[in-house]
Formats: structure tokens, C-alpha cells, sequence
């Protein structure tokens, strides 16, 4: 039977076991969230053997040189040492600057890294706790426009990292760990195409990011941007998006609630064949959203998509 070590600790498991239930199952506590190998919050770095891995192109080359992997797509097929990703290690130090409500559930947080990091609008940041709890969130915030990174985190449930995030103040500090690139993004070779962006609940941070890229990079082609929440108050970014549509005359914006979303999705018309649809949000409501666009024409290959997971 393989054998496991992991710090002090050294354990045999059945051949084929998945990586992160029997790290778990040792008492390891290693974070985790979507078991989809997409927010990499259950990173670990193997040090000696290896592992049958079922997504080796969730991580880059530089990553998996240095022995990083995703224990959630991982098989134990030897003997094997490793080390779980430690925040206060392997983490990027970050400073709460500023936070406050734009809706009743939604924390809208502003962090200062201890050093610039490089990223692209629409691009997501796993963001560790004090207690070592770790959550994939996407980033709000613009390189080069935005002094901070800007994360909207949905507070409506209850969850480890949402009842840390309700209590964190300014001046408070936190790690940041992987940093994702997912399927948003803005393309210049877009210039002249027309957006349309839909989202749902805080499925809206990185199209918020994306929307503003696009202007700063004077998207010419028309842009839409269409925001589902669960009621009319979900609408947490109302005013400032009604304000850019104010003084861009290519920028439609339309605002639904849950219930009002089927009769919404059924006008929905394109202006293009040449549309360019990206998707936010719940897995049901990506979904619908998808297949309103196919029946609409918009073939899938012009299609992004970040889905939401809930937590495993």
C-alpha cells in the first residue's frame, strides 16, 4: 500500500485513492471548495513521488516544475512526501484598505498586497484567512485604474470564509494565494464587436472588471450588460453602472430580479451574429443564460463562461 507523508505525519492508503479525501481523512486540514480542480484552494506540493493527476493543465509549467498539485484531481499510485500550501509561507501578505455594503449581502472589499501583483481584469484570487480557511473570489478591480484589489463577496449564506469576511476591518490583514486566469477576459481584438455581459448575484465582479477594461481600452462596439438578483436591493452595483451608461451612449444596462428573469431572457434579441456573450454566476443561471444566447445564434465557440460553484 502507498505511503503518505505529509509533515510529521506518515500514513499508508489504499492504491488510487483520491489525494485530498485521504489527506483529509488523516486529519490534514487542507482547504477545499469547487473538487472541480477550478480554485485551486486545495493546492499541495509533492516533494517526492508522484500522483495520477486527471487535470495536469489546471496548473502551469512553473507550477508543476516546483511540484504544486491540485490534491482534488489527484491519485495516490506510490509512495509519497509532501507539503500542504501554508498562507503564511507560500501567501502574498494583503491589507484590508477599505470595505463597505453595497447591498444588505454583499461585502464589497478593498485590499492592498504587500507587493504589486500582476493580473488581468476577470481573473480570480484565492484569499486565505487568519484561520487558514481559503476561497476562490474573482477580482472587481482593474489593473492600472483601481490602487487596490476589489473583491464583491456573497454574504447570503452562511460559510467558513463569509462569517470571517463579515467581521474583517480596515487595517485587518489576510493572504492571498493562487491567482487563476478562468475564462474572462477582455480580448483588444474586440474593439469593434459587440459585448454582452450577464451575470448573476456577485457573478458581477469580474464583469464589472471586464466592463471598465473594455472603456479604458475604448471598446467602440456596442456593450450590454445584464444583472440578475435574487430581488431588486441585490442590485449592489446599480448606480454605478447606470451612471457609465450615463456617459457611454454604446453601454445598455438591464437590471432583473430572479422572478423576473424567464420573461426578460425571452425578449432578449441580438444585434450581431458577431456577439460575444460572457457569462457570471450560479450554475443554474449560467445555464439559462446559455440557452437563451444558443437559441438567439450565438454560436459557442463566442461563448465565456465562470461558473460559481457552491462549496463542496
Amino acid at each position: 500500500m502507498p505511503e503518505i507523508q505529509a509533515g510529521s505525519q506518515r500514513f499508508s492508503v489504499s492504491p488510487g485513492v483520491n489525494l485530498l479525501d485521504a489527506l483529509r481523512g488523516a486529519g490534514i486540514a487542507v482547504p477545499y471548495s469547487c473538487r472541480a480542480g477550478s480554485c485551486h484552494a486545495c493546492l499541495v506540493r509533492c516533494t517526492r513521488g508522484e500522483v495520477l493527476d486527471a487535470l495536469p493543465e489546471a496548473l502551469d509549467s512553473v507550477r508543476r516544475a516546483e511540484g504544486w498539485r491540485l490534491s482534488c484531481q489527484c491519485r495516490v499510485i506510490e509512495d509519497l512526501s509532501l507539503e500542504t500550501f501554508d498562507p503564511q509561507r507560500d501567501g502574498l501578505p494583503a491589507t484590508v484598505t477599505e470595505l463597505d455594503w453595497p447591498a444588505p449581502d454583499v461585502l464589497r472589499l478593498r485590499l492592498a498586497p504587500q507587493r504589486p501583483l500582476r493580473y488581468s481584469a476577470g481573473q480570480h484570487l484565492i484569499l486565505w484567512s487568519a484561520e487558514g480557511v481559503a476561497r476562490p473570489y474573482s477580482l472587481a478591480s482593474v489593473p492600472g485604474l483601481d490602487p487596490w484589489l476589489e473583491f464583491h463577496i456573497d454574504c447570503r449564506e452562511r460559510g467558513a470564509f463569509a462569517d470571517f469576511a463579515r467581521g474583517l476591518k480596515v487595517g485587518d490583514g489576510l493572504r492571498l494565494g493562487e491567482l487563476r486566469g478562468g475564462a474572462l477576459h477582455y480580448d483588444p481584438e474586440w474593439h469593434e464587436r459587440p459585448l454582452l455581459l450577464m451575470a448573476s448575484g456577485t457573478g458581477l465582479a469580474p464583469l464589472w472588471g471586464v466592463l471598465r477594461e473594455a472603456q479604458r481600452q475604448h471598446h467602440s462596439g456596442p456593450i450590454r450588460v445584464i444583472h440578475q438578483a435574487h430581488d431588486h436591493a441585490g442590485h449592489y452595483l446599480a448606480e454605478p453602472l447606470q451612471s457609465l451608461a450615463a456617459s457611454h451612449p454604446e453601454l445598455d444596462v438591464t437590471l432583473m430580479t430572479t422572478a423576473e428573469s424567464a420573461e426578460v431572457l425571452a425578449q432578449l434579441r441580438l444585434v450581431s451574429r458577431r456577439t460575444l456573450a460572457l457569462l457570471c454566476g450560479h450554475p443554474a443561471s449560467v445555464d439559462a443564460f446559455a440557452r437563451r444566447l444558443y437559441l438567439c445564434g450565438v454560436p459557442r465557440g463566442q461563448t465565456l463562461a465562470d461558473l460559481y460553484l457552491p462549496h463542496a
